[in-house]
């Protein structure tokens, strides 16, 4: 719940600075031709439909919301997926995507080496506020479905253990998003994300595992089409 008000307080935020910023007292000097065309053609493509592609790189690790000494080392996969974007009211949109992202943790145990992968098919419910001409925030929940996970214990170089399970999505998480995003142009955004886990891994509270919950970094392009 704490998680969510944060959220809901970053959006309100955004959207109040926002707001100073577009619809402030206007400019005493008049616009010349060329800022009128520039801001008619700024209006036209934020009110047009846009669907995309992105990928990028994701650094993962868990958090156990029951203690704060436990810790585990992040590792690297990737995500990737089709975006949309849906104006409501200038400045905001609502931004869903499908994706492909990569999970996971490593940690040091005596039986040796042990790493998680868990891959998911996430669907981001996104709230898209223009803070500016070339800069948007993000923020809103995520629907996770769990799709298979690769357990393995190394020696040195050497596996000793290794075991995947085809989840085929029968494990769900909801998790919380907060990012931005820069335009590098009409068709290219650079994306930035934070996204971690509102739900436990540990549904049933087993009081002799962890609460795991995924946490994700995430960087990458997005291209889209108009």
């Amino acid at each position: 719940m704490k998680k969510i008000i944060f959220f809901a307080l970053c959006l309100f935020a955004a959207y109040t600075a926002s707001a100073q910023g577009y619809y402030g007292p206007p400019r005493r000097r008049p616009p010349y031709r060329g800022e009128r065309h520039e801001r008619r053609q700024r209006d036209d493509d934020f009110y047009r439909v846009k669907v995309g592609v992105t990928g990028g790189l994701n650094i993962a690790n868990t958090i156990d919301a029951n203690n704060a000494n436990f810790s585990t080392d992040a590792i690297a996969s990737f995500n990737a997926g089709l975006t949309l974007d849906i104006p409501i009211a200038y400045p905001i949109s609502f931004a869903p995507e499908i994706l492909y992202s990569g999970k996971g943790y490593a940690a040091n145990t005596e039986y040796g080496r042990f790493t998680q992968r868990t891959n998911y098919v996430d669907v981001p419910l996104l709230l898209k506020v223009k803070l500016a001409p070339n800069f948007n925030f993000l923020v809103g929940p995520s629907i996770n479905f769990l799709t298979s996970t690769n357990n393995k214990y190394e020696d040195g170089f050497q596996t000793e253990y290794e075991h995947f399970y085809n989840n085929r999505g029968d494990h769900t998480d909801i998790s919380g998003v907060i990012g931005l995003s820069v335009d590098l142009s009409r068709n290219v955004e650079l994306r930035g994300r934070y996204n971690i886990d509102l739900t436990s891994s540990n549904p049933d509270n087993d009081s002799y595992l962890p609460n795991y919950r995924n946490q994700v970094w995430q960087i990458g392009l997005g291209f889209k089409f108009q």
